[in-house]
């Protein structure tokens, strides 16, 4: 039985075909710190949604804290996806979704889950 709230390898997005058409034809907002990039697509991995993390060296420079900074992110993407998930399986639709860190310092746990709620809430609308 799968648990709503699994994260597994398939919503991953790991062809570069997949990542090159996100960023040549996706569309652009910001939720910050989050600079979100989604393209109405059914991925190839067969999953409803497809998302990829970046968060640069250019920003953050200790690997320590980038990895935390994607780790938060993912986190709080795999505890709100539930109701971006189900409108979209309504509509027999399917998501490409990059979210790119954009602050230059570390954030916290309660600014990252607010900026995704918002993000999700942002890319529900905007799907319909």
């Amino acid at each position: 039985m799968d648990n709503q709230f699994d994260f597994k390898k398939a919503e991953r997005i790991s062809l570069h075909r997949e990542i090159g058409r996100l960023f040549e034809q996706g569309k652009v907002f910001i939720s910050h710190p989050l600079r979100v990039v989604y393209l109405e697509q059914k991925p190839f991995s067969g999953a409803t949604v497809s998302i990829l993390i970046s968060v640069p060296k250019k920003k953050i420079k200790l690997a320590v804290e980038r990895n935390r900074m994607k780790r938060l992110i993912r986190e709080a993407y795999r505890l709100n996806k539930t109701n971006l998930i189900k409108s979209l399986q309504e509509k027999d639709s399917g998501l490409l979704i990059a979210f790119l860190f954009i602050e230059n310092k570390v954030c916290r746990w309660d600014t990252i889950e607010e900026s995704m709620q918002k993000a999700i809430k942002i890319l529900m609308e905007k799907t319909e």
